[in-house]
């Protein structure tokens, strides 16, 4: 059975970050001081990355769009799709998505599949049949129904929005394979590691776990998870 910690409506404090248009979430610092002091493991990453800390880039149709450019591929190789289907519109939206060419896409190095499924979010977008205004005051579990409900739009894509996009902050992503290895490396000594002995580990992180998740994928991966 999947899992994901739940969250209550989002009252979350979000602030500018020093460049562009991107929002960092007001709790980092009371997070990573909270983490310091539960998890030994924390203890010692959360210093080597100096005041780095997630982002949000305020575009919920880029988030989701990102989230399906990056399954089940690795961020490097998920960056790279990117910024080459991103260069196709003149802007990211959904009504400039729609205006794409198939093979144009394919081209950048989308699947098929990819492809059909980052039309029908666009489709969703455009039409208004995402209640994006309402998302502030839903729980993460009544996001997560809402978005699953959108073709290509999974349990983990949808965590990925509440972690990049919508910034709740006990978001404890059981489906991503990094997670996991993360894990299995810094706390069992490269280990497999079960979900249930992860969703063990992540006991010490509530109500954080979002903060801590982002610092395993830091472990594995110094270019910073994005979406």
């Amino acid at each position: 059975m999947k899992t994901l910690a739940k969250t209550g409506p989002a009252k979350t404090e979000l602030t500018e970050a020093a460049e562009g248009a991107t929002t960092v979430p007001g709790y980092w610092q009371e997070a990573c001081a909270h983490l310091i002091k539960k998890d030994r493991v924390m203890k010692r990453l959360i210093p080597q990355f100096g005041q780095a800390c997630l982002q949000s880039r305020g575009d919920a149709f880029i988030t989701l769009a990102r989230s399906i450019v990056g399954q089940q591929i690795s961020v490097k190789a998920a960056q790279s799709v990117w910024e080459r289907f991103a260069g196709l519109p003149r802007q990211v939206t959904p009504r400039n998505v729609l205006k794409l060419k198939v093979d144009d896409m394919r081209s950048a190095g989308l699947s098929a599949r990819k492809v059909e499924y980052l039309v029908d979010l666009a489709l969703h977008f455009d039409s208004g049949a995402v209640h994006v205004k309402g998302w502030g005051t839903m729980s993460d579990d009544e996001i997560i129904a809402e978005l699953v409900a959108i073709r290509g739009i999974g349990r983990w894509t949808a965590e990925m929005f509440l972690i990049f996009h919508l910034m709740r902050p006990n978001v404890l992503p059981l489906d991503d394979v990094g997670l996991i290895n993360g894990i299995s490396q810094s706390y069992f000594s490269g280990e497999s590691v079960s979900r249930s002995e992860a969703r063990e580990v992540a006991l010490a992180w509530a109500p954080y776990c979002t903060v801590a998740t982002w610092y395993i994928w830091r472990s594995l991966d110094p270019l910073p998870v994005e979406y």
